[in-house]
């Protein structure tokens, strides 16, 4: 969102939607099990502290231009399948700032199985909408039978929390609404989706100031010999 330069830009109190969404993501990382894993609850606690300074600074919101993106005509209906399970106060949060969210694909080269069944859009983080360097939170929407390719993240911890549908990481377990998916630093994680419903996921990354500011996103190739 562009401001005159004699009006500088709004805070997140005075955009309640916005904090709203905010306190729902801290919410979630306050309630949601950690079945007994010390570095999950670990994890947990520091996403809930980062969203804390993030409410206490009150940050600018710079929202960028709505963009769309050819996987969110699947929107409407991860929406619908969410609203009315266990995530639904999580959804309805997002519903609220829809058409101000900005769907990106974050890859200069994107697969062509991607295009039109994967998209993000940032919740906060450097680039916004709500401003901060402590923590980047977003949502991805996956279409029907998407697979994500293998891919890591440099000093990022990762979480995904599933909102609406279902996906497997790995091949290794099925992640239902309220499920959450936990992803250290260069942990190589590839995500599935189920064939008949779109998925869509809130996520958290914790990192230091210029890991989070820096991270590029890369997919990881094969060798030609096959080997990973």
């Amino acid at each position: 969102m562009d401001h005159p330069a004699d009006i500088p830009p709004p805070r997140l109190r005075t955009l309640p939607d916005w904090r709203y969404l905010l306190q729902e993501y801290y919410e979630l990382y306050r309630f949601l099990p950690s079945g007994g894993s010390e570095r999950i609850r670990g994890h947990q606690r520091n996403v809930r502290e980062a969203i804390n300074r993030v409410l206490k600074a009150n940050p600018e919101i710079c929202t960028q231009p709505p963009a769309t993106k050819p996987v969110t005509a699947h929107l409407k209906r991860a929406f619908d399948q969410g609203r009315g399970d266990r995530m639904g106060k999580m959804v309805r949060a997002l519903e609220s700032v829809q058409t101000d969210l900005s769907w990106q694909y974050g890859y200069e080269k994107v697969p062509k199985g991607l295009v039109g069944n994967y998209a993000y859009a940032e919740v906060a983080g450097p680039a916004g909408p709500v401003v901060s360097d402590e923590i980047i939170l977003g949502i991805v929407l996956f279409g029907p039978g998407c697979t994500y390719p293998a891919h890591a993240h440099r000093g990022i911890t990762e979480s995904y929390v599933c909102l609406s549908g279902a996906v497997s990481e790995n091949h290794q377990g099925v992640y239902v609404p309220g499920s959450m998916i936990f992803n250290p630093p260069e942990h190589l994680h590839r995500i599935t989706v189920g064939v008949n419903e779109p998925a869509l996921l809130a996520y958290a990354w914790i990192g230091s100031k210029g890991d989070l500011k820096d991270q590029k996103m890369v997919f990881t190739r094969k060798r030609r010999d096959g080997a990973p």
